[in-house]
């Protein structure tokens, strides 16, 4: 990176993201120091203007910004940080600082949560005990809940079938899981046929 501090006085806008969802959480300015902490300790770390020193995100609350990747944009001015949130981000408590309370991208949230699950085997954890099954017993699954999925859609309770769609997601990201995929890879194939 040839990150460029000239232009604004030695402060760049630095965007956050978050690295699962895709969701701004906020926006802040780092001098060159900023940078080089952030990188070297793997938390997001600003030039508080009003404070007018260091100031890494989460060092009262402990909601850190837990850094994925950093990206420059064509000019070398600006960065956009990718990161993964220890917490709300907003000292409001909310999740982004721009207040918008989303669930879109929500579903790579659960596909972590399912990955943890199953890494850590989980005692008592549903996801763990199908996962260990094998495929067999989890496509059984995914089977059994699109079927209920084509009842639902043929009544009118909406609610149920969201909850059905929604048992279908689930299972389909373990079933995801036990063939070493990611939706990532389904979002590329069908982004491909998009062509």
């Amino acid at each position: 990176m040839n990150t460029n501090f000239e232009k604004n006085d030695g402060l760049i806008p630095v965007i956050v993201q978050n690295t699962n969802t895709l969701q701004v959480l906020m926006l802040g300015y780092m001098n060159k120091e900023a940078l080089e902490k952030t990188r070297a300790e793997g938390k997001v770390t600003f030039f508080s203007r009003s404070k007018n020193r260091l100031w890494t995100k989460g060092e009262i609350s402990g909601n850190y910004l837990i850094v994925s990747e950093i990206l420059e944009d064509c000019d070398n001015d600006t960065v956009l940080i990718k990161a993964i949130p220890q917490g709300p981000t907003c000292h409001t408590g909310s999740i982004s600082c721009f207040a918008e309370e989303t669930s879109k991208g929500f579903l790579y949230e659960l596909e972590k949560v399912i990955e943890q699950r199953i890494a850590n085997n989980t005692e008592g954890s549903y996801t763990s005990r199908l996962f260990n099954r094998g495929v067999n017993k989890v496509a059984q699954k995914v089977g059994e809940e699109a079927v209920e999925l084509v009842i639902e859609a043929k009544d009118d309770n909406i609610d149920l079938f969201k909850n059905e769609a929604a048992d279908l997601l689930y299972h389909f990201l373990i079933l995801l899981k036990t063939k070493q995929l990611k939706l990532e890879d389904i979002e590329q194939v069908l982004k491909e046929r998009h062509k």
